[in-house]
C-alpha cells in the first residue's frame, strides 16, 4: 500500500509539473513551480519564467500584472527588456492586462527581444528609454501587438477582378485578405530612387460568406494569384494607453538601412491612446527610421491623442547615383485598412525642413487624419480613399497617388502646393478630389510661385499601370494667401506644367496620361487679388472643363 501511494504521488507530481509548464510562440517558457517568481535567460538566449503558485493566484484575482512583478527595476539604467517581455508573455498566457509602474523609467538596450502584446496594456505615466546606439537587430521591433488568431491561406481563389463583390469560398471568420501576383509589377519607380517595381498587391476584407467589404474594394484585376494570405479579424478591441517613449537615435552610416525599433501593430481592432514619442541624440549622420508606430496587415486601428516626433533628414546616394534625402518616419501604415489618426501632433515645428515628414504609407485604404498637426500626409504605393479634416499640415503638405475619393476639409495647409501627385509613381489618382473650407499658405508664407495641383508626367516611363489625373476636382471655400509672391508671379495656377514638352499635338506619349475632365470652383479667393488660371501649359489642359474660374 505504501509503495502504491508513493508511485501515485510520483505520477501525480510529474503530471502537475508538466501541466504547469507552458512554452509561448516566441519561445518563452513559463512555469508555476513552488519557487519564487523569477525571470532568467537560458544559455540559448530563451527566457525562462517561473511564477509561484501564490503569485499566480494573486495575479489572476487582480486580473493584471506589472513590470515590477517580474523584476523590472525602472531606474533608467538596468536593461528591463527581459522583465517586460516576461510580463507580457505571462499576461498573454492568462489573458491578463498589463500596467507599467507610474514614474518608472525603463531602459531598453540593444538586445534583440521583441515583446509580444496580446492584452490591454497601460503604459501610464512611465518612461521608456530606447537606446539605438548599439543594436543586435535594427529590424526587430520593441513591441509587437499581435492577434491570438493564426493567419491561413484560403484555397479556391485563383483570380480576382476589380470591384469584385464576392469570393466563391467560405471563410472560418471575417478576415483581412492580402493577394499578390509576382508575375505583374506595379509602382515601377522613376527618378533618383528608381527601381524595377513591386509585385501586384491588393488587400481587402471578406466576411464568412465571402462577401467583400465594398468600402475598401478590390482595386486591380488579378489574372493570376501567386500568393494569398488571410488574417482573422479580432472582434474585440485591444487598448494601448499612455507612455512616454524616448529614442536615443542611432549613429549608423547614412544609408537605407532602416531601423524598426518600434511598436508594431499587426492586429485588427486596436486603439492607441495618449502615447508620446521623442527623439534625442541625432548627430551629423544616421540611418532612417521606419516608424515608431508601425501599422501593418490589419484593419480598424485608431491612434489618438498622440505626440510624435519627426526625424532628422539625412542624405545618401540613391539608386540613380545622385544625392537624395532619405525618408524617415515616426508613423508608417502598410497593407492596412480603416486606419485613423485623431487629435495627434508632433514635437517639431511642422514647417522646419530639417526634419522629414512624419507619415509614410503603402497599399492601404481608408486613411483618416482628424484634428492632427503634422508636417505631411504621404501615400507612396497608393492609397484608396483618404480623408484629412480639421487638421494643419506643414511644409511637406499632402503627397499622394492612388484611387477613390480624397477629401480635405477645414484644414490649414502650408506645403509647396495644395496637393502633390507624386511624380516618382506617375502622378496618378484614379478618382476625385474634394477640398472644402480650407486655407492654403504656400510654404508658410515664403516667396514662391505655388500651384494647387502639382506633379509631372512625361508619358515615356512605364509605371506598371495606366496613370490618371483626378477625373473631377471640386474646390469650395478656399482661401489662398499668396501675398508673399515673387516679382514674376502670374497668379495661382490650378495645375503645374506637368509636361513642358507637350506643347502641341506633335508630342506623342508612349504611355498616355488620362487628364482631368472637370474642375469645379466655388468661392476661391486669393490675398493677392489675382485670379486663378489653369496652368502654364494651356495646351495640355485645354479640354478640362472649369466652372467658376
Amino acid at each position: 500500500m505504501c509503495k502504491y501511494n508513493l508511485l501515485l504521488f510520483f505520477l501525480t507530481s510529474s503530471f502537475s509539473l508538466l501541466a504547469q509548464t507552458e512554452k509561448t510562440e516566441q519561445g518563452i517558457t513559463i512555469t508555476s513551480l513552488n519557487k519564487k517568481t523569477t525571470v532568467y535567460t537560458a544559455e540559448s538566449g530563451a527566457l525562462q519564467v517561473n511564477v509561484s503558485p501564490k503569485d499566480l493566484q494573486k495575479f489572476k484575482a487582480i486580473g493584471a500584472v506589472r513590470y515590477s512583478d517580474f523584476g523590472a527595476k525602472g531606474d533608467g539604467k538596468k536593461d528591463d527588456i527581459d522583465a517586460i517581455a516576461a510580463t507580457h508573455a505571462f499576461a498573454n498566457q492568462y489573458k491578463l492586462s498589463v500596467k507599467a509602474d507610474d514614474g518608472a523609467t525603463y531602459y531598453v538596450g540593444g538586445k534583440e527581444r521583441t515583446v509580444v502584446i496580446k492584452t490591454d496594456t497601460d503604459f501610464g505615466r512611465a518612461n521608456f528609454l530606447i537606446d539605438d546606439t548599439e543594436v543586435e537587430n535594427r529590424s526587430a521591433s520593441i513591441f509587437e501587438v499581435r492577434s491570438s488568431q493564426a493567419s491561413y491561406r484560403p484555397g479556391g481563389i485563383t483570380t480576382l477582378t476589380k470591384n469584385q463583390r464576392k469570393l466563391d469560398v467560405t471563410l472560418p471568420v471575417a478576415s483581412l485578405i492580402t493577394v499578390t501576383n509576382s508575375e505583374v509589377k506595379h509602382y515601377i519607380r522613376y527618378g533618383p530612387n528608381q527601381n524595377k517595381g513591386s509585385d501586384q498587391t491588393d488587400i481587402f476584407i471578406a466576411d464568412e460568406n465571402g462577401h467583400i467589404d465594398m468600402k475598401a474594394p478590390v482595386i486591380w484585376d488579378f489574372e493570376k494569384i501567386t500568393d494569398i494570405m488571410a488574417l482573422p479579424i479580432d472582434k474585440d478591441t485591444l487598448y494601448i494607453t499612455g507612455g512616454r517613449f524616448t529614442t536615443i537615435a542611432n549613429h549608423a552610416p547614412s544609408k537605407y538601412t532602416y531601423y524598426a525599433r518600434n511598436i508594431l501593430i499587426r492586429r485588427s481592432h486596436v486603439i492607441v491612446d495618449g502615447i508620446n514619442h521623442f527623439v534625442k541624440g541625432e548627430g551629423v549622420h544616421g540611418a532612417p527610421y521606419s516608424g515608431f508606430i508601425s501599422i501593418s496587415n490589419c484593419a480598424y486601428v485608431t491612434v489618438k491623442n498622440a505626440v510624435l516626433t519627426g526625424h532628422k533628414t539625412y542624405r545618401t546616394i540613391g539608386s540613380a547615383g545622385v544625392s537624395v534625402g532619405m525618408g524617415s518616419y515616426d508613423i508608417t501604415v502598410n497593407r492596412s485598412l480603416n486606419v485613423s489618426f485623431l487629435n495627434c501632433s508632433q514635437t517639431n515645428d511642422i514647417n522646419d525642413n530639417v526634419y522629414w515628414g512624419i507619415l509614410g504609407s503603402n497599399y492601404s485604404k481608408n486613411l483618416l487624419y482628424d484634428g492632427c498637426t503634422f508636417s505631411r500626409f504621404d501615400a507612396h504605393k497608393g492609397v484608396a480613399n483618404a480623408t484629412i479634416r480639421n487638421s494643419t499640415l506643414g511644409y511637406m503638405g499632402i503627397n499622394a497617388i492612388g484611387s477613390g475619393t480624397f477629401t480635405v476639409e477645414n484644414c490649414k495647409l502650408y506645403g509647396r502646393s495644395l496637393i502633390n501627385l507624386r511624380d516618382d509613381y506617375g502622378s496618378t489618382w484614379q478618382g476625385e478630389f474634394i477640398i472644402r473650407n480650407c486655407t492654403f499658405t504656400p510654404l508658410a508664407g515664403k516667396s514662391i510661385s505655388a500651384v494647387l495641383f502639382n506633379g509631372s508626367y512625361s508619358g515615356m516611363h512605364d509605371f506598371g499601370y495606366t496613370c490618371y489625373m483626378p477625373e473631377r476636382i471640386t474646390i469650395e471655400n478656399l482661401k489662398i494667401d499668396d501675398s508673399h509672391h515673387p516679382k514674376d508671379y502670374k497668379g495661382m495656377a490650378i495645375f503645374a506644367n506637368f509636361n513642358p514638352q507637350r506643347k502641341d499635338s506633335s508630342y506623342t506619349e508612349t504611355f498616355p496620361y488620362v487628364i482631368t475632365k472637370e474642375v469645379i470652383l466655388r468661392n476661391v479667393t486669393t490675398t493677392s487679388g489675382m485670379p486663378l488660371r489653369i496652368s502654364d501649359n494651356n495646351y495640355m489642359f485645354s479640354n478640362v472643363k472649369v466652372t467658376g474660374l
